[in-house]
Parts: C-alpha cells; sequence; structure tokens
C-alpha cells in the first residue's frame, strides 16, 4: 500500500484520508477474509466436530457430507486393468519438516521430488501420517497408512497410499530417522536435516488399485486420483507406539462408493 502523501499542501493531505480510508478498510477486510477462507472452521476426529460433523462445520466443507466422490474406499473387488500403467518414481533425497497439527503428523518435503502416472507429471507436496490406516482391505485395517500427496502442474491431485503393519523385528528405516524429531506439541515443527530419501516408503512389488476419490479432510476436494500398494510395509512396534501415543486415531470412516469402481493394475 503506498504511503499518504503530504505534497500540495495540508489541504490536500487531510481531503485524501476520507477516500483512502474506505480503500484500507476494503484491503485489511480482503486479506482477513482470505486468511479465514484459508484456514476454515476446526475439525477433528472426534466429538461435534468429527467426521460426522464435518460438511456443517463450514459451507468450504460440503463435499464432506454431500460429495459422491469422497474417500477412503474399503478395497474389495477391484477389476484388473492391464492397460494401467506402472508407476514411475523420481524421489530426491533431501532434508524435511515434520509438523504436528494437532490432528496428525505431516513431513514438508523440499521440492524436486515427483511420480508419474498414466503420462502425467505430479509433484511430491508431503506426507501425511495416519493411524489406523485409512483404507481397509477386506474390510481389515492396517496398523497405519502414509498418504504421499502429489500435485501436477494444471493442480490436479495424486495420492499414494502405503500400508504399514507391525512387525516386532522389523522397523521401517526412514521412520526410524523421522520419529527421532517427532514434534510431540500440536502447532509445532522440527527441521530433519538428514537426506531423507522418501523412495524408503516404496515396497519391492509396486502392484496397485486405483480409484477416483477425495481428499481424507476437510474440505473434501473430489477428483483425487488415488493409488494404494498391494504390498504393505513393516513397522516395529515401538515405531507404531510411538505414533499412537501421539494420536490414538486420526483416520475417517469408510465412504460411499456410488457405484465407483476400483481397478487393480495386476
Amino acid at each position: 500500500m503506498d504511503a499518504l502523501e503530504f505534497s500540495g499542501g495540508p489541504n490536500v493531505f487531510f481531503a485524501e484520508i476520507p477516500m483512502r480510508l474506505p480503500v484500507i478498510a476494503a484491503v485489511v477486510f480482503c486479506v482477513a477474509a482470505a486468511c479465514a477462507a484459508q484456514s476454515g472452521a476446526n475439525w477433528s476426529y472426534e466429538g461435534k466436530t468429527g467426521p460426522l460433523m464435518w460438511g456443517k462445520l463450514d459451507p468450504a466443507y460440503e463435499a464432506c457430507s454431500r460429495g459422491h466422490e469422497q474417500s477412503p474406499l474399503n478395497i474389495r473387488g477391484a477389476r484388473l486393468n492391464k492397460a494401467l500403467d506402472p508407476l514411475e518414481f523420481h524421489y530426491i533425497a533431501g532434508p524435511m519438516t515434520l509438523e504436528n497439527t494437532g490432528r496428525g503428523i505431516v513431513a514438508h518435503v523440499d521440492p524436486g521430488s515427483f511420480m508419474v502416472a498414466a503420462g502425467v507429471r505430479y509433484r511430491l507436496i508431503e506426507l501425511d501420517f495416519h493411524h489406523p490406516s485409512e483404507h481397509p482391505v477386506k474390510g481389515t485395517l492396517s496398523d497405519m497408512e502414509v498418504d504421499l500427496v502429489h500435485r501436477s502442474d494444471d493442480g490436479k491431485m495424486a495420492i499414494l497410499a502405503v500400508r504399514l503393519n507391525q512387525d516386532r523385528g522389523l522397523p521401517n528405516a526412514l521412520l526410524a530417522t523421522l520419529w527421532e524429531h517427532l514434534p510431540a506439541k500440536a502447532g509445532t515443527t522440527t527441521k530433519v536435516t538428514d537426506m531423507v530419501s522418501v523412495g524408503g516408503l516404496l515396497p519391492g512389488d509396486r502392484g496397485y488399485w486405483t480409484y477416483v476419490g477425495s481428499e481424507v479432510t476437510p474440505p473434501c476436494t473430489e477428483g483425487v486420483r488415488w493409488f494404494i500398494f498391494e504390498q504393505d510395509l513393516s513397522i516395529s512396534r515401538a515405531q507404531l507406539h510411538a505414533f499412537a501415543n501421539l494420536f490414538k486415531m486420526n483416520t475417517r470412516p469408510i465412504q460411499d462408493a456410488h457405484g465407483r469402481r476400483i481397478e487393480a493394475n495386476e
């Protein structure tokens, strides 16, 4: 905003004040409105602000209750589609910033990593951790799920889900690095300066299930292409308990498929 000008004498200066005040007020209002729209209404995973109420908390969350392409889905009855291309991964190692949002842990990654699905390049944005898993397979939930959130240059979203299950003797190497820096307090962040490779979350078998759904948190935006690896990965009991002690449950209930098909590439 330009500073008030003093040139032209005191009469000009005072004459400009009434004209500028509405502009100043309008700018302040717009900034406040933008901040409110960006943050949205408070939501949680239980009670009056839990998943069953998300659609009523904020008009921007309407899709959470009225959408017909919502996630997560129960993965069952997938149809084989041999025309589906393998996923291509171009992940580079780098530092991360872990954020405790009060609802879960989000790992923000530096730019540079991406995946290619059906010829579309999607940039890796962040990793979201959930306990238990968002997606059950034939009705059975995994102990945890990591959602690798990607976005294309034209704004389309693709999320890659990796299911994690407890194995006493087999800790996950990537989580071993991240869990040393878990921010325990809501609203805090920690910097992981180690060179972390997200490729450590990719299973040896890259077979996947896929469907069109939504974000699993408000505003529940639809049109998201989901890829769920068929093979799960192991985590140790200690790794599972470290997260569960912070978040007993941060998972959305299963949503109605509304006739959507789940496909498998193998």
